[in-house]
């Protein structure tokens, strides 16, 4: 009988969940589980275990154990087992190899040797990896090989074949792994021997619908809209699970891209139908909230318990229309988790996110039907639900909206000149030919002033900054190589087309180190 999962096992690295996300492009299904929490019942229907990064070092007080059913699966060999990152200094760890801390650190994209080219290096030579760590293992235990190095890490991949035992220090699960989907089916196909068709799409749908109705039974929904992909499928999930229980909600919080309040409202009612659309202007009171706050983390706390007021103010009104709400939809998804620390045990917080602070004041319950999936699966997800194709590939924005893009105080008049420039950017790249290469795109007004000439006069203007990065799923990017030409054109209309703005320049920053969003 061929089984049908492979174990993840979480150690609280950044990129765990995107392990689970690319067994399911791989067609297997994933079960993701805390390292303190696997049990023998995880081992049941097994084909293989992979063991995620991690913050932790090994042979530190504070660091994350193998559990101890691990241990037992190690010793006898019973299951193939595939490390990364942390988890392959646990098993150099483990079975006798050295693992030792290294002032040398890499972050990053980095170049490898491969040492021994068959099984999971199939044939390899040189590979650019993404790595992420400050500890390596040193020498490897008694019945392990090298199969690849770096300049400054000895063992970058080792393996024991004979016990299925394998170790990269890199991570194959991110996009800009090179081949790192293939080291991956290698290990899942051809060690594990795993079901490859245990998950699909069109199956996940059906029971993401059947679990969404299950859980709301008779009882209405509230869903903040903001004709952005994630809350539209979120949408779109809902209203298939419970049909007019639904009601969506567009909070224009003064925030949006230029002309956005006037799409989602037509796109929502005459392009996709729902009938409970429920339009709040709440601009004048978000602003007002902001004035003279400069802190990133400060507006999205004001941002998000602001649209905690304002829904809870619609919800009463609607209350008094339509009978008592209990659920509150958000379109939530899996990176958004992660960034905020909400993801899993020892997961690093890298920023909050103003979905994820509703629940604390809020009088209805949250339902997120989409806090599994990333970017890309939400719009596989849509696609298979039938959304346009118009909404669907539409660029990520942020919930806080343009505040997060204006660095410094907002106001009336940066926010003005924030919208023009976007507006031109995307104008732009949606003409281009580059448009289906970009994961998104925007662009940010930065807090200085920069020294210009227009026409014969000396000025001093703002300075706004063009971002546009490379991905599939968000959790790491590259920046986008944009012609030179495309470029130009931009930062000249921006430059004659917003009387204020002198200079524009384009950021070349990857993430990590850096994040897609500059605050």
């Amino acid at each position: 009988m061929v089984k049908s999962k492979i174990l993840i096992v979480e150690f609280g690295g950044q990129y765990t969940h995107l392990i689970s996300r690319r067994l399911r492009d791989l067609g297997v299904f994933p079960e993701l589980a805390p390292y303190d929490s696997v049990t023998e019942q995880s081992l049941v229907d097994c084909a293989g275990i992979i063991l995620s990064g991690g913050p932790r070092s090994v042979g530190l007080d504070d660091n994350y154990p193998l559990p101890p059913v691990l241990v037992d699966v190690l010793h006898s060999s019973s299951i193939p087992v595939l490390g990364i990152c942390y988890g392959h200094q646990l098993l150099g760890d483990f079975f006798g190899g050295t693992v030792r801390h290294s002032e040398s650190r890499e972050y990053g994209p980095t170049e490898i040797e491969v040492t021994r080219g068959d099984g999971l290096m199939q044939g390899y030579q040189k590979l650019r990896v993404w790595m992420s760590h400050s500890d390596y293992v040193a020498e490897v235990g008694d019945g392990f090989e090298v199969l690849a190095r770096s300049e400054s890490c000895p063992v970058v991949a080792m393996a024991d074949q004979s016990r299925g035992v394998y170790g990269v220090q890199f991570h194959p699960e991110v996009t800009h792994t090179e081949h790192g989907f293939e080291i991956l089916e290698y290990f899942i196909r051809n060690v594990c021997s795993a079901d490859s068709h245990s998950w699909t799409m069109e199956a996940y749908r059906d029971e993401l619908v059947e679990e969404m109705r299950r859980e709301i039974g008779d009882d209405m929904v509230l869903l903040g809209v903001s004709g952005g992909v994630d809350s539209t499928v979120a949408a779109m999930v809902l209203k298939e699970a419970v049909g007019n229980q639904l009601h969506l909600v567009f909070v224009n919080h003064g925030l949006l891209r230029k002309d956005e309040e006037d799409m989602v409202r037509e796109s929502m009612t005459r392009q996709m139908g729902f009938e409970n659309f429920h339009y709040v202007d709440a601009t004048d009171l978000f602003l007002d909230k902001l004035r003279g706050v400069e802190d990133p983390e400060e507006k999205r706390r004001i941002i998000g318990f602001t649209f905690i007021e304002v829904f809870e103010q619609k919800a009463r009104d609607l209350q008094e229309e339509f009978g008592r709400f209990r659920f509150l939809g958000q379109g939530t998804i899996y990176s958004d988790r992660v960034e905020s620390g909400a993801a899993g045990a020892g997961t690093s917080k890298i920023k909050s996110h103003h979905n994820l602070t509703l629940p604390e004041r809020m009088e209805l319950e949250v339902i997120e039907p989409l806090k599994e999936l990333y970017k890309d699966e939400v719009r596989e997800l849509g696609r298979v639900l039938g959304a346009p194709e118009n909404l669907i590939s539409r660029y990520p924005f942020p919930g806080p909206g343009l505040a997060v893009r204006i660095l410094g105080a907002v106001d009336q008049e940066r926010l003005a000149i924030l919208k023009e420039a976007d507006a031109i950017f995307m104008e732009e790249i949606y003409r281009s030919s580059v448009h289906d290469e970009i994961w998104q795109a925007f662009a940010v007004l930065l807090p200085i002033r920069a020294v210009g000439v227009q026409g014969d006069n000396r000025t001093y203007g703002q300075v706004v900054a063009l971002r546009a990065v490379s991905s599939s799923d968000g959790m790491t990017a590259d920046f986008s190589r944009v012609p030179f030409e495309l470029l130009s054109r931009i930062s000249t209309r921006i430059i004659n087309e917003i009387q204020d703005v002198t200079r524009v320049v384009y950021d070349i920053s990857p993430k990590p180190p850096s994040t897609i969003e500059w605050e």
